[in-house]
């Protein structure tokens, strides 16, 4: 959320800032469970930015979010600015976004790709600026988020409108007793009166698991604490937060007179982790990768100056890049990781798919294909997998599944019956 506020540096254009469509800004979407402090964090980052609007998804429109046109006393058609256009060189924070309809998720592709929004009604055509980060929280459609389905399943929206999105975090609510003992000393402390922060408010981070599944940062050193780590430690060290007033001024100044440029060292290991996504050195297909495109190299770059602005430097360092490739590596990590814990390759960008949808349509075949009651043999299973995209890696586990489930089962023979 600061290295929104903050916003990347923008480029410079030949011709002033008309025509110019690259963005500078970033988007961020957290996902998670009720009660997790989604909307707590967006309001938060209201009070310290300059220039801010916080909307709600389920009370919102297409006309608020953007522009309207609005009829004026001598019969002249006027524009008034919407939530995106009044946050203009600042930030937009947007909750309930999985309450908002069709109709306003396709009122914001323009205005957070483009960073403009056009309007031509009543004879009025014009192209206003949108130049704000958005922020987003979202529920899951079912109450709880399921690890089974992917981040368009949980929320029920298209693909096009999640691929504006820098990162994707996803929050939730499970049992970690030095997690939970930290939140319930904050809560404390907060009806007390904001005492003196209390030895059980002290987080220790555990060591992470490999859950990047060899999406490892090669260009880390060895004598470098990450992110996570530091974070933590910030935390234990500062036993008081900064006031919002000075953090405001900060971000401000940050924004307005800090413009990093990046450097050839930071540019080197955004390239080599973008490459390493897109061409796995391990040697896996490259259809079994994660769907990155240019666009999460942009978002990259953006972050990475965000993350120099917040030290006030001239040039984005080698450390900023790898901070942001460590950010870029959890939100893809959590984004992939299917309800077994493994990962899911498949299930990102703008053609993912989850397993879970993989196995609706095996069983479709199967059914039309065999039929009940009729055996076949393990090659039958196969050449239908084939006819539903699914790898040689996902097509033992998605047998034992539906053997689970009663749906075939394997017979004394070794040939297997349709239930």
């Amino acid at each position: 959320i600061l290295l929104c506020l903050l916003g990347g540096t923008p480029p410079s254009s030949q011709g002033g800032d008309k025509g110019n469509s690259i963005r500078c800004n970033s988007h961020i979407l957290i996902v998670g469970d009720p009660g997790m402090g989604k909307s707590q964090m967006l309001l938060a980052a209201t009070q310290v930015s300059a220039r801010s609007v916080y909307v709600g998804g389920n009370t919102a429109s297409t006309t608020g979010l953007t522009v309207s046109m609005t009829k004026e006393s001598g019969g002249e058609a006027g524009i008034e600015a919407g939530a995106l256009v009044l946050a203009d060189q600042g930030i937009c924070c947007i909750d309930e976004f999985d309450k908002m309809g069709k109709a306003q998720h396709d009122g914001l592709l323009e205005a957070m790709e483009q960073q403009q929004i056009s309007i031509a009604k009543a004879g009025v055509v014009a192209s206003l600026p949108a130049r704000c980060s958005v922020v987003a929280a979202a529920n899951p459609k079912h109450g709880s988020y399921s690890m089974g389905k992917t981040v368009a399943e949980n929320l029920n929206m298209a693909t096009p409108i999640l691929s504006r999105f820098d990162l994707v975090f996803i929050l939730r609510d499970t049992a970690d007793k030095d997690q939970d003992k930290l939140v319930s000393s904050n809560i404390m402390n907060l009806y007390r009166g904001g005492g003196k922060r209390s030895q059980a408010s002290t987080y220790v981070p555990k060591q992470p698991d490999d859950q990047s599944g060899g999406m490892k940062l090669e260009a880390n050193s060895e004598n470098r604490m990450s992110l996570k780590e530091r974070l933590a430690w910030v935390t234990d060290f500062q036993k008081q937060p900064l006031p919002a007033d000075l953090v405001r001024d900060y971000v401000a100044y940050a924004r307005e007179y800090c413009k990093p440029k990046l450097s050839q060292e930071a540019a080197a290991v955004l390239k080599d982790h973008f490459m390493n996504l897109r061409y796995p050195s391990d040697g896996r297909n490259k259809q079994d990768t994660v769907p990155i495109t240019t666009r999460q190299l942009e978002a990259m770059i953006r972050l990475s100056q965000a993350r120099a602005k917040a030290c006030l430097r001239d040039y984005v360092l080698e450390e900023d890049a790898l901070d942001v490739v460590e950010l870029m590596t959890q939100s893809v990590a959590q984004v992939h990781t299917d309800e077994q814990g493994s990962l899911d390759l498949q299930r990102g960008g703008a053609g993912g798919k989850s397993n879970r949808k993989m196995k609706k349509a095996f069983i479709n075949e199967l059914q039309r294909i065999v039929g009940p009651g009729a055996e076949c043999q393990m090659d039958d299973l196969r050449r239908i997998a084939e006819k539903v995209n699914c790898g040689l890696h996902e097509f033992q586990p998605l047998i034992d599944n539906i053997r689970d489930q009663g749906i075939i089962m394997k017979t004394s023979s070794g040939s297997y019956k349709v239930m």
